[in-house]
């Protein structure tokens, strides 16, 4: 089965969190410790009540969490400009109070959602197990900062700048195209020491990619499972959900929904959700529906 191995570095834990990965999925519970995210913008801005929001996830059925404290909405195409570049030093100042609390509450494995190796190694040093980089490594020093660490980190495919990759998006062969992207991606991050086994791969659903394209990525992960990696899955109230079902960012339940059911049919490692409730309840019925063997 394919793993990750998730190492904590919480000053005298001590302790070693493994996270094992395979089917069922993961639920990841979104945490945007941000103004301007795209569909919850704000809302977890204030620290406390961020941690409850997490607190609340895990009580919802959430395995770990992934706390962003930069919006990464892409510009170019439906959110416009996309989200405006925080500093490092603002993206600490929102993050890690929270991952802090959240660390000291709980011993389920915390992701950090940065493209920075600056903040990565901070949020490392406060206990955080896992690095979620859209940028895939994109900053010079993230990868010796994961392999320093050995924690584990998660690979998404995009291509362009975050500010324009919704324009000009353009591939000859979607499906060969990611997947080789995804195996240099891999491939640069153990070359640059970090263990194999805890390496996460992500298609981008969203970035740099036409509604058309995310949709045959869902359709197709079994080339990406391939790979020989674990696969996160962030679909969750993305904006092809809306282009489809002609619903806004909290009305796309239903689509997340039915994304994520894909995606665990598919032996998906980790689901990134927002909705953790309701993606839990959803899994549990469709898994003992699919488990039972008859009755009386």
């Amino acid at each position: 089965m394919p793993h990750a191995a998730a190492t904590g570095s919480r000053p005298g834990a001590g302790r070693r969190l493994e996270l094992e990965l395979g089917s069922p999925p993961k639920l990841m519970g979104v945490l945007n410790v941000t103004p301007d995210s795209f569909s919850d913008g704000g809302l977890w801005l204030d620290p406390t009540a961020a941690i409850e929001r997490g607190l609340a996830m895990l009580r919802a059925g959430a395995d770990l969490l992934d706390l962003g404290a930069e919006s990464t909405r892409p510009g170019g195409g439906v959110y416009g400009a996309g989200a405006a570049e925080v500093s490092v030093e603002d993206e600490l100042e929102r993050l890690i109070p929270v991952l802090r609390e959240l660390r000291r509450l709980t011993d389920v494995p915390l992701s950090v959602d940065t493209r920075r190796a600056a903040v990565a190694e901070a949020a490392l040093a406060e206990g955080a197990d896992l690095i979620n980089d859209v940028s895939a490594l994109a900053d010079p020093r993230m990868a010796s900062v994961v392999a320093e660490h050995g924690c584990a980190i998660v690979l998404m495919h995009s291509r362009g700048e975050l500010a324009n990759m919704q324009r000009g998006i353009h591939f000859k062969d979607l499906l060969t195209e990611v997947a080789d992207e995804l195996r240099d991606r891999a491939a640069g991050a153990v070359a640059a020491g970090i263990d194999r086994r805890r390496i996460v791969l992500d298609p981008g659903i969203g970035f740099g990619k036409t509604v058309e394209h995310n949709l045959t990525l869902l359709r197709h992960l079994d080339r990406l499972a391939a790979l020989g990696f674990p696969l996160l899955v962030g679909a969750s109230r993305k904006s092809f959900i809306g282009a489809v079902a002609e619903a806004a960012p909290k009305e796309r339940l239903g689509g997340s929904l039915a994304a994520a059911a894909w995606a665990a049919q598919h032996r998906i490692a980790i689901l990134r959700v927002h909705d953790v409730a309701a993606t839990h309840q959803f899994l549990a019925v469709w898994r003992a529906i699919e488990n039972a063997e008859g009755g009386a």
